[in-house]
């Protein structure tokens, strides 16, 4: 089977930033470019929060205020979190009467979703028309953090990053650093995460001066976005020119660990993972155990979660011998990144060739549970979870 066709993959993603945001999705998922104008209008619908009982999943329901928003018929929540019980914040995008997209926010308040609303300051940055959140986190109720990008006046994309305090949502900002760093014009926060309020890490990447595609990091300390800085040690990895940050989760303030891709000297793909420890981010390596794994040539990390500082779980595809894609898994234990190996049992799932976790989420170092999908026999996708305990 033709892996590319089956994945969204690190052109997908790059294609999906520098297009048209129609189908916008996250990495390693199947989805193809479309512009707004080739779909059917589109709202974003939301479910209603379950009862304390127990009682099973709500009614979805429309967001509120998106049909206003949205005259372009095309809209996306791209991400969620919850604080607590009915308190969750969501971003995403959605097309004006002018068809440009806007990034937009939404916050539940004790179970009621409260009106959606363009991300404030994007009116002023999002000259170019492309703006989205990517990646929201929540730390406490009302207390959230999100990243994503726009385009400015000369169709460059650049990352955002922006706050909700006390349930207010503050101006956006671009990146601090990524100025510098995005010569290239194609920037974007890919994924966030918040250990208290206030204390957070983001990543994603940029395009430098070379137009090479370079990963970055960035933290908040106590309210205040730092300077965005390259992923130490993927200056030395990513001799193939593209790098990207793919995933970040953080345990506690300071105490991080995420992951992505770089491409080595041969132009194959690897996976890298990298932690940060009391606030510095120390030397990304490859994933343990893919270089076995990845005869193929091409391994992604796609996501990771973080249940205390330095035990972590992560998961994502590497090709095989046979160029089959595979879902592998792999674990952080005490600050040490463990050997990866193959999902259990995808073995006899995936006969069509192509497997992938798309998410991980860990409740206690030792219990996670991780959901993808992978081929059957019949070239059909089908959805797996597992469980780690």
């Amino acid at each position: 089977m033709n892996v590319s066709a089956r994945r969204f993959g690190r052109m997908g993603l790059l294609a999906g930033v520098a297009g048209c945001l129609g189908a916008v999705s996250m990495p390693g998922s199947a989805a193809s470019a479309s512009s707004p104008g080739s779909l059917a209008a589109t709202q974003v619908i939301l479910g209603a929060r379950a009862v304390a009982s127990g009682s099973g999943w709500g009614t979805a329901e429309e967001v509120p205020g998106i049909a206003a928003l949205n005259a372009g018929g095309l809209a996306r929540i791209l991400s969620v979190s919850c604080a607590s019980a009915g308190n969750c914040s969501a971003g995403g995008f959605y097309t004006d009467s002018s068809s440009n997209n806007q990034a937009f926010v939404v916050k539940e308040v004790s179970g009621v979703w409260r009106t959606a609303k363009e991300v404030p300051g994007t009116a002023a940055l999002n000259a170019g028309g492309r703006a989205q959140i990517s990646s929201v986190s929540c730390a406490s109720a009302g207390n959230c953090s999100a990243g994503g990008f726009y385009a400015d006046g000369s169709g460059n994309l650049q990352a955002f990053v922006v706050n909700e305090v006390s349930g207010v949502w503050r101006t956006v900002k671009e990146v601090p650093g990524t100025a510098a760093l995005n010569q290239g014009g194609q920037a974007r926060v890919n994924s966030v995460s918040c250990a208290s309020a206030g204390n957070c890490s983001a990543g994603g990447f940029y395009t430098d001066s070379s137009f090479h595609v370079q990963a970055f990091v960035v933290k908040e300390v106590s309210g205040v976005w730092r300077t965005a800085k390259e992923v130490p040690g993927t200056a030395a990895l990513n001799a193939g020119i593209e790098a990207l940050l793919l995933s970040v989760s953080c345990a506690s303030a300071g105490n991080c660990s995420a992951g992505g891709f770089y491409t080595d000297s041969s132009k194959h793909f690897q996976a890298f993972v990298v932690k940060e420890v009391s606030g510095v981010w120390r030397t990304a390596k490859e994933v343990p155990g893919t270089a076995a794994l990845n005869t193929g040539g091409e391994a992604q990390l796609l996501s990771v979660s973080c249940a205390s500082a330095g035990n972590c779980s992560a998961g994502g595809f590497y090709l095989d011998g046979s160029g089959n894609g595979q879902a592998f898994v792999v674990k952080e234990v005490s600050g040490v990144w463990r050997t990866a190996k193959e999902v259990p049992g995808t073995a006899a799932l995936n006969a069509g060739g192509f497997a992938q976790i798309l998410s991980v989420s860990c409740a206690s170092a030792r219990n996670c549970s991780a959901g993808g999908d992978y081929t059957d026999s019949s070239g059909n996708g089908q959805a797996f979870v597992v469980n780690k305990t």
